[in-house]
């Protein structure tokens, strides 16, 4: 795996000098006053478990937050930080490790502050920033994650761990029809075309099989992201904003990324400035694009009525 790209430097607020400070007690995460307690993406780690990070993050991001009892910028981050980790649904894990209990895990980042934000892919850090961010600063960051993680061809989802939310109790699925256990088992061992192709079979068999579409059109678009450079991609979409094939790319990214919205509203656009072949070829780009998100989303929804009035 190649070396990822690290995300850009966020401006700190907030962060406190580790050095000379004596550990104090403080509540549980829970309590009042405390951190919060750990949701269905969020785990509480220190040294014993903090090789297993790494191992984790060969799978699916992992963003380490080391930080202390007393500091309350630490409580904002990791709150925040959680919310969007329950968001993301398993687009990466948080990983909470209190510095002053783990000084090991602490000294091996070098951190000299509280809340310090380091996230891990493939297996190698990647600092990030010191102190406390606004939310909206955290979602950017976020995206950045996920595109070096594609870019690396990590894009397994961390599982939902015993947090409240996570621990409610489901009902047992029942067993995946063959085709699609084929396709699932293809993707396990990152072979896309087997998975493309098992899809595709499941359609053959029965047209109307939309879980067979929305996967087809999922694994298609990992196989186009595979071996890409998000900044480069970018760049050539920048530079050339009539060129088809430019423009499908960086929508394509904006979908894998969470940037839905973006990745529409340029489809759409360029559905406006094309036409004849050109412009069908980038409906149909869009529509699959549709089938990754899902119909039933607003953001779908949206752009549908947006793509009718674009051909209409």
């Amino acid at each position: 795996m190649s070396q990822p790209s690290q995300p850009e430097r966020i401006e700190m607020r907030g962060a406190v000098d580790l050095s000379g400070l004596a550990r104090s007690a403080g509540p549980a995460p829970g309590e009042p006053g405390g951190i919060p307690a750990p949701g269905p993406y969020t785990v509480d780690a220190d040294t014993a478990s903090f090789g297993e990070l790494v191992q984790a993050s060969t799978q699916y991001p992992v963003l380490v937050v080391l930080w202390a009892q007393w500091s309350e910028v630490s409580t904002t981050l990791l709150r925040d930080l959680g919310t969007l980790a329950e968001e993301s649904a398993g687009a990466f894990l948080l990983a909470r490790i209190d510095a002053e209990a783990n000084p090991q895990v602490a000294q091996a980042f070098r951190a000299q502050s509280v809340p310090t934000t380091v996230a891990l892919l493939g297996g190698q850090p990647l600092p990030l920033f010191e102190g406390g961010v606004p939310i909206d600063q955290l979602r950017g960051l976020v995206a950045q994650i996920k595109e070096a993680a594609a870019a690396n061809q990590i894009t397994g989802l961390a599982p939902a761990g015993p947090g409240e939310q996570g621990a409610a109790a489901q009902p047992e699925e029942p067993p995946l029809p063959p085709l699609h256990q084929e396709a699932y088992d293809a993707i396990e061992r990152d072979d896309l075309p087997a998975a493309v192709a098992a899809y595709t079979k499941a359609l053959e068999e029965n047209p109307r099989d939309e879980d067979a579409r929305a996967g087809l059109a999922q694994v298609r678009l990992l196989e186009r992201l595979r071996g890409t450079d998000p900044q480069a991609v970018r760049r050539a979409a920048a530079e050339a904003p009539q060129d088809v094939d430019a423009q499908l790319a960086v929508a394509d990214l904006d979908v894998a990324t969470g940037a839905v919205e973006d990745g529409f509203a340029r489809l759409v656009d360029l559905v406006r400035a094309t036409a004849g072949e050109e412009r069908d070829r980038v409906r149909a780009h869009l529509l699959e694009l549709f089938e990754v998100v899902g119909g039933e989303d607003e953001r779908v929804v949206a752009a549908r009525r947006a793509l009718a009035a674009a051909l209409y």
